[in-house]
């Protein structure tokens, strides 16, 4: 969507507050022991005291509130009382919602405790990649060159990008135009970010896929090749010079 209005304003903010201290919240209370449905619901009780719906429920049918995935789960995977967390594991939880007519989308992968497993490299390089291309965002930059920016960053790390993950409009519905912001160059891709648009940022760094596959649950994606993945998110106002980051009290560069 566009920002016409100050109450567009507002209500994105309203929207993007609820998914960001919820994704916080549910960052802080994941320990080991506990199931990925046990984390749902209590981001589905934070949420509904907001006054939010989750929206890949309500425009999917996604089952479960969030997505909760785990270790070489890429992303989409479904809250399960039969997954439970470990020390070390790699946890992504993505959270977007509907609160009176606004959506927002935010995303968070980390390591649970110690980092047993060596993912926080990963991780660091995917918070670092976000923070670096929302901050070359402003109004007539071409969507292409964040692509290009993100994937250049990654290989300098010694990771690949997801190439059919991405990015997207969001304001009135989960997914609008533009309807993909990849992680890297699409030559194909013309169009440029325009101010007072509202987009949700994501990366999706990886150690070895460059493409997804779905598991046979339907929804959770993995990469073809295996390995893992970070992805990091948030929903932002694009500018004439810096965005304005609406899902930044997610603290997920904390």
């Amino acid at each position: 969507m566009s920002i016409t209005r100050e109450a567009e304003l507002i209500g994105m903010k309203k929207a993007s507050e609820a998914v960001a201290l919820t994704l916080k919240a549910m960052t802080n209370y994941a320990q080991p022991g506990m199931t990925t449905k046990q984390l749902d619901s209590y981001g589905a009780k934070i949420l509904s005291g907001f006054g939010a719906k989750s929206a890949p429920k309500i425009s999917y049918g996604f089952p479960g509130w969030t997505c909760i995935s785990l270790n070489q789960e890429f992303c989409h995977g479904i809250p399960s009382n039969s997954r439970i967390l470990k020390e070390g594991d790699l946890i992504n939880i993505d959270v977007s919602a509907e609160l009176e007519g606004f959506w927002s989308d935010n995303g968070n992968s980390f390591v649970l405790g110690e980092d047993i497993h060596q993912h926080q490299k990963l991780i660091e390089t995917s918070r670092q990649i976000l923070y670096k291309a929302i901050n070359n965002i402003k109004g007539g930059v071409r969507i292409s060159d964040i692509g290009h920016l993100i994937e250049t960053e990654a290989k300098k790390g010694g990771y690949k990008v997801i190439k059919d993950l991405t990015g997207h409009g969001i304001g009135r519905s989960l997914h609008e135009e533009p309807r993909e912001i990849a992680n890297y160059r699409d030559r194909s891709n013309l169009t440029r970010f325009k101010k007072n648009s509202v987009v949700a940022i994501e990366t999706f760094i990886s150690t070895i896929s460059t493409y997804t596959e779905t598991l046979n649950d339907g929804w959770t994606l993995v990469g073809t090749k295996g390995g893992f993945m970070a992805q990091h998110e948030h929903t932002i106002v694009v500018t004439d010079s810096t965005p304005i980051i609406l899902t930044e009290m997610n603290e997920i560069w904390n």
